[in-house]
């Protein structure tokens, strides 16, 4: 799986950036000559996504679709979510597939099969790691054949996570830490050397600085997928925890604050170039806490 880590490690020094671009997309929040011109709701979405995709890709080198906005549209809807993976990865940019699928044996490894395998597949997905290793290692297995990597759902951010994710088990640690610790110990065992960085990743959203320096230190050989930039109110240096020494190890993710930029300005004459100039900035502001990267 190293050769997973060195193709993102490379994303991310060619582009200079840590940061990742969600693309969502809302019909409703669409511009309205987009909303207007189409010949459908579908249509629209995807002449959006691909000015999306064209906007971001100067400045970031990651993008991260969310496949929930595109089935609500049923098997055209998922057609669109895979041909956009492929525009995207055309541009060189890599994909994250935001699908937090999960389950157990054979119906995880079906799961893993449509969403990592083939020239449709993403770079990377996010699962639901609360199945324990039984559902993690059908899609580890899956992203291994093909150089591809998951990122398991660690702590969440929504409000009502804490009464699960944060429960105390009896030696301390919170829930989420000892699933932490697991998928530490899996990328160990893959890899066989605690330098490297694996192929297991790990969601994690919390701004509180320390409780993301422990994240950081429960997870050094883990790639950390961290929501909430931007829209959700998080601000660069809510993010600098956690990154690794060597600046790498962190994608820090802005979706809203960048893909709806043109609202900010009662929709602007050119949607696109406000897109572009948000990702702009989005990057610039990441700088500041690793200029090195």
């Amino acid at each position: 799986m190293i050769a997973y880590t060195e193709r993102l490690t490379q994303t991310i020094q060619r582009t200079q950036t840590f940061g990742v671009v969600n693309i969502d997309p809302v019909f409703d929040r669409l511009p309205s000559t987009l909303q207007n011109s189409a010949a459908n709701p579908l249509d629209a979405i995807d002449r959006f996504c691909r000015a999306v995709v064209d906007a971001a890709q100067p400045h970031v080198g990651i993008v991260k679709f969310n496949i929930a906005y595109f089935e609500v549209f049923g098997a055209d809807g998922v057609a669109l979510y895979q041909k956009l993976i492929r525009y995207a990865r055309d541009r060189s940019l890599f994909v994250i597939g935001d699908i937090k699928r999960g389950d157990v044996g054979h119906t995880a490894a079906q799961y893993a099969q449509a969403h990592l395998a083939g020239d449709d597949a993403a770079d990377a997905i996010t699962i639901n790691g609360y199945f324990g290793w039984d559902g993690v290692e059908p899609f580890a297995e899956v992203a291994n054949a093909h150089q591809r990597g998951v990122f398991v759902l660690v702590r969440t951010s929504n409000p009502s996570a804490a009464q699960l994710q944060d429960l105390h088990l009896s030696d301390g640690r919170k829930v989420h830490e000892a699933l932490a610790a697991e998928i530490t110990n899996w990328n160990r065992a893959a890899l066989g050397n605690d330098n490297y960085l694996g192929a297991i990743g790990a969601v994690v959203a919390t701004r509180d600085r320390q409780d993301a320096a422990r994240l950081r230190a429960a997870l050094p050989q883990s790639w950390l997928l961290i929501p909430g930039y931007g829209a959700q109110g998080g601000t660069a240096e809510d993010f600098q925890p956690y990154l690794r020494p060597d600046g790498l190890g962190a994608l820090v993710a802005a979706g809203r604050s960048v893909i709806y930029a043109y609202q900010k300005e009662n929709e602007a004459a050119d949607w696109q170039a406000a897109i572009e100039h948000a990702a702009s900035e989005f990057v610039a502001d990441l700088r500041r806490i690793s200029p090195n990267v």
